[in-house]
């Protein structure tokens, strides 16, 4: 008999999720919290204006979809690429992200289109997605309905689930199941509640200590983009990172992440005028800003609370939980600044098929799919946190007037500027691997294992900075202290309020 499968969550990870098993010929029913995307003939301004989407706290921040989940489209879902497109997508190729000097001299090679990412507001990707997840056999959608509870049971000395307890217009029902996806998010409550069942779930969490702040805008009828500059639409100031998103139909959005301790700072950036004056004092961004090329179309979103977060639901004895996977945030969250939440998921489906192909044996299933996922998503997650800890410290230094760093740490500084930053910037050949490792195609450890592109990291450090003036990036903008003294707003209290709380 064919087998039922529900899928919480009608997002990103329950889309991939449900398009991953209908391929492989699975009937799935997802059921979504919040109403169905507006239909019309301004279909994606209406889903980015008027979509009820509560479960999804991120829905008007900036996304990109990286260099491979826009080949896994490409390989496994070639329509709806076509659907994105025709909606008005943007595919970014490798040579448009190198740096002018790179750009004059580049010649492709094979596999630079590998490197080509998929750009828009995140509400058109997933209203295409969805509409298009619609159209496949075996995807059934049911909206406006809430989970309550979990349906258990105990099978060899493990828990089970068997079904939900849903509620759709005000009466609950329940649903059986012979596996439940959780692709509910952040904020999904089923792992809680197979906790209290005794499932016995650990979770392991660090803190990414940022907050991000986006807003929206749209070129003027007729404007074009801003030619690229020497000065990239993308930086890191330490106080502050920023970047341009280009998105669908003449949109473009703006985000810029403020470390927590950074009190002053992130209180003022709310209001829309405190946001876009800092956006006209970036070199990098304020070509996109100015009134004469486009205008503000939304207000400025901030986003908090940005935990990094990984689930072990299975250990040397199997799985804690059979019949139940969680994907996207619900398994695995991962700091935003990265943009690999989206590919997460859908390697995560990925895993998923391939469990459900090789056997039927639940615990076989759940001891594939858990050990799997771990060995493809591990190494990146592993290098996240260690560069979230990493910016955390450089956050905290910033504001003691008095700190110095030691002789290590200026080393560590040396290199990643004067060595890692000017190497990339002057060798496509480097860059191009740098870039590999990023977009989730080499592993994050492949980069600096070669032995090819450490000896020319460290040829370019011993040059010394003057023979690699010409490689250095240009001013990103106002450092703290100035931008502090333009926004008006006092440099030392952050750190004075830190001084004394410890």
């Amino acid at each position: 008999m064919e087998e039922r499968i529900l899928i919480v969550g009608g997002g990103i990870a329950g889309l991939w999720s449900a398009l991953a098993l209908a391929k492989s010929g699975r009937s799935v029913t997802v059921i979504e919290r919040d109403p169905p995307a507006p239909e019309g003939e301004d279909s994606a301004d209406l889903a980015f204006t008027d979509w009820e989407r509560r479960g999804v706290g991120h829905l008007r921040h900036s996304h990109a979809f990286l260099a491979r989940l826009h080949k896994h489209i490409r390989e496994w879902h070639p329509e709806l690429m076509q659907d994105l497109l025709a909606a008005g997508c943007r595919e970014i190729g490798f040579v448009d992200n190198l740096p002018l000097a790179l750009r004059e001299t580049y010649v492709p090679a094979p596999g630079d289109e590998e490197l080509t990412i998929l750009t828009s507001r995140r509400t058109t990707l997933e209203f295409v997605m969805r509409r298009y997840a619609l159209r496949q056999p075996g995807i059934e959608f049911v909206t406006d309905t809430l989970v309550r509870d979990v349906l258990t049971e105990t099978r060899s000395g493990r828990l089970a689930v068997t079904g939900l307890v849903i509620e759709r217009d005000g009466e609950r029902q329940e649903w059986l199941a012979d596996t439940v996806i959780d692709a509910a998010g952040k904020n999904s409550q089923l792992i809680d509640t197979l906790n209290e069942h005794g499932a016995g779930i650990e979770e392991k969490t660090e803190r990414a200590d940022i907050l991000y702040f986006t807003r929206h805008y749209r070129l003027h009828e007729g404007m074009g983009e801003p030619e690229r500059n020497k000065v990239p639409s993308a930086g890191d100031m330490g106080f502050m990172k920023y970047g341009v998103f280009p998105a669908d139909n003449g949109c473009f959005s703006i985000t810029i992440a403020v470390p927590e301790i950074e009190m002053e700072l992130r209180k003022a950036i709310i209001r829309p005028e405190t946001f876009d004056f800092i956006c006209s004092q970036l070199p990098g961004v304020a070509p996109w800003t100015a009134e004469d090329r486009s205008t503000p179309v939304s207000k400025v979103y901030g986003m908090g609370e940005l935990i990094s977060r990984w689930r072990k639901l299975a250990d040397d004895d199997g799985p804690r939980v059979l019949n139940f996977f969680p994907l996207g945030d619900s398994f695995i969250r991962t700091n935003p600044l990265y943009g690999r939440g989206c590919t997460f998921a859908a390697i995560e489906a990925e895993t998923l098929v391939h469990a459900f192909d090789r056997t039927e044996n639940p615990v076989a299933r759940a001891t594939l799919y858990f050990n799997n996922a771990r060995g493809a998503l591990r190494p990146y997650y592993s290098d996240m946190v260690k560069q979230d800890k990493a910016a955390i410290r450089r956050a905290r230094n910033a504001l003691d007037p008095d700190y110095r760093p030691k002789l290590r740490n200026r080393v560590i500084r040396s290199f990643a500027e004067d060595a890692i930053t000017p190497a990339l910037r002057g060798d496509t050949a480097l860059l191009r691997e740098f870039m590999r490792a990023f977009h989730m195609i080499d592993k994050p450890s492949e980069f600096l294992r070669n032995p090819g592109n450490i000896a020319k990291i460290m040829g370019v450090w011993a040059r010394g900075k003057k023979r690699n003036a010409r490689h250095y990036p240009p001013k990103l903008g106002p450092d703290r202290q100035e931008m502090m003294a333009l926004l008006d707003l006092p440099a030392t209290s952050d750190w004075e309020r830190l001084r004394d709380a410890a």
